[in-house]
């Protein structure tokens, strides 16, 4: 298997190589047009519902031999790029190791589609050393480019995965259209967009996709566009049917990468002083309180639930940390990696933002997943609809006086210079915001601090010194046999000041 890091190089290769490709045959051929609409879609993707599951395509053994170099070759040529060149113009992927399963791929204008047929020539090989590689027949997914065709911003490739670069061009953590079972050990499902229909608008592209699985079918409609600076934002719409009872059904599912950071000396096996996609689970939910939860590369698989009675939270995987200094990675520069942000849409009724995180010794693993699961049984024969907005960000969701969490440490517990406490472990975390601008040690800002299990030592929080609205909070914590969550924020008269920091300890 070709790991992650090198499968992001392979499709920033694709494209890159297409300026030496031998010629193509011309623009893809199309299939003769049928009547298609987002109403269509849901009512096929019904019929399938009450159907006996049908089989999902398979990976094409040949692909097994197209690997990094095969893909430093193949391309699909600029000129034959589907719409107009102006940052919404849409390339293929060809089929190579590690995008093996083929897609179909239509185009919908004055509603009719008209799905792409495979051709020879519609990728080609551009020079290189070794033996000439063999394009494999078929479409693995597509890519929605910058104007000019440098780069790309937005690419649906792999079951049901997509991802944009957002506002800072760097393509990091992903979304999915369904996550199934995640976190139950033996369970988990990975239903596949087994076909697409894009179609240009007035201000951007919509991707309707048909999701199909053993145990759901669904619809999805993402409409799409790119305000450069200001990010990518999708409006999605999704109806699924149940085919079989779901124990753990996952909406607006994303997947990220943590490894390690500052606060988590003990996982540095790199030179790099940090690696992650993303550090941080903000959620804001109807009570409005505003979550903090850093991410955390545990010892054993961990799920947490934030359940919100009131209604869907919003959420997002963060990527806080944006100095390069702190990586020291002019490779994949995580200093980059676009935020994604969840914003529900209608009732979706009670439910919790899940976080799933998985032990991982490296950066090539997608080990962290948040998702919203409803409280609603997920049985055999029903279905579900939401709608929801998808905000790729190189900043905060949205702007609030409250104090944020801009750093965090742990390590010994006990004054300095004396003997550390057995058994026992402290949390240091720096809370900076317009919130605390101008109060003092004797301004009766206080931490507010309460465990779910061990016991509290000691609670301290001050202004940093020479650091303007900038306090820092220490925690010394006895700790049990199972996980501790501390939860902390910083109040003045009652009144909070901050976001509230969730920071679990694992024994």
């Amino acid at each position: 298997m070709i790991d992650r890091r090198e499968s992001l190089a392979i499709l920033g290769l694709v494209l890159a190589s297409g300026a030496g490709a031998a010629a193509l045959a011309g623009p893809p051929r199309t299939a003769a047009g049928r009547p298609f609409s987002w109403d269509w879609l849901k009512g096929h993707a019904a019929a399938l519902a009450r159907g006996k599951a049908r089989a999902l395509p398979q990976a094409d053994p040949r692909a097994h031999s197209l690997d990094y170099d095969a893909a430093n070759r193949i391309s699909f040529r600029a000129e034959d790029s589907l719409f107009a060149d102006d940052g919404y113009a849409v390339r293929l992927f060809p089929i190579l190791r590690p995008s093996p399963v083929p897609v179909r791929i239509a185009i919908v204008e004055h509603g009719r589609a008209r799905q792409i047929e495979h051709s020879e020539g519609m990728f080609a090989v551009g020079p290189g050393e070794g033996p000439e590689p063999q394009i494999v027949p078929g479409i693995a997914g597509f890519r929605v480019m910058n104007k000019g065709g440098k780069g790309d911003w937005l690419a649906f490739l792999g079951a049901s995965y997509f991802r944009s670069a957002g506002a800072l061009d760097q393509y990091g953590l992903s979304a999915r259209g369904l996550a199934i079972d995640t976190g139950i050990d033996g369970r988990e499902e990975f239903p596949v967009f087994t076909s697409f229909w894009l179609e240009r608008t007035g201000v951007g592209v919509t991707v309707y996709a048909l999701l199909e699985g053993p145990s759901v079918t669904g619809a999805y409609r993402f409409v799409t566009s790119n305000g450069g600076k200001q990010g990518v934002v999708q409006d999605v719409s999704m109806v699924i049917w149940l085919r079989r009872d779901i124990a753990r059904l996952g909406i607006a599912p994303l997947t990220s990468m943590f490894w390690y950071d500052e606060g988590n000396p003990d996982k540095r096996a790199d030179w790099r002083p940090e690696i992650h996609d993303s550090d941080g689970l903000l959620i804001n939910n109807r009570a409005g309180e505003r979550i903090w939860r850093p991410l955390a590369n545990p010892k054993r698989p961990t799920i947490n639930a934030f359940g919100d009675p009131a209604g869907p939270s919003a959420f997002g995987l963060l990527q806080r940390d944006r100095s390069f200094d702190h990586y020291q990675d002019d490779g994949v520069f995580y200093e980059r990696r676009p935020n994604l942000w969840v914003e529900p849409r209608g009732d979706w009724g009670p439910g919790a933002v899940m976080l799933y995180e998985i032990p991982t010794a490296r950066e090539t693993d997608d080990n962290i997943v948040a998702f919203w699961t409803p409280e609603r049984p997920a049985k055999k024969g029903s279905s579900f609809a939401f709608d929801y907005r998808l905000r790729w960000l190189a900043g905060e969701p949205s702007s609030t006086p409250l104090a944020r969490v801009i750093a965090r440490w742990m390590g010994t517990a006990g004054r300095p210079g004396h003997e550390p406490i057995v058994g026992a472990r402290r949390l240091v975390a720096d809370f900076e915001g317009a919130a605390l601008d101008g109060l003092g040690r004797d301004s009766g800002t206080e931490p507010d601090v309460t465990v779910d299990e061990g016991r509290l030592l000691s609670v301290s929080a001050y202004p940093v010194v020479g650091q303007a609205r900038r306090w820092r909070l220490i925690v010394d914590i006895a700790c049990g046999g199972k996980p501790t969550n501390i939860r902390a924020t910083l109040r003045r008269n009652g009144e909070g000041l901050s976001e509230t920091l969730i920071q679990q300890i694992c024994p």
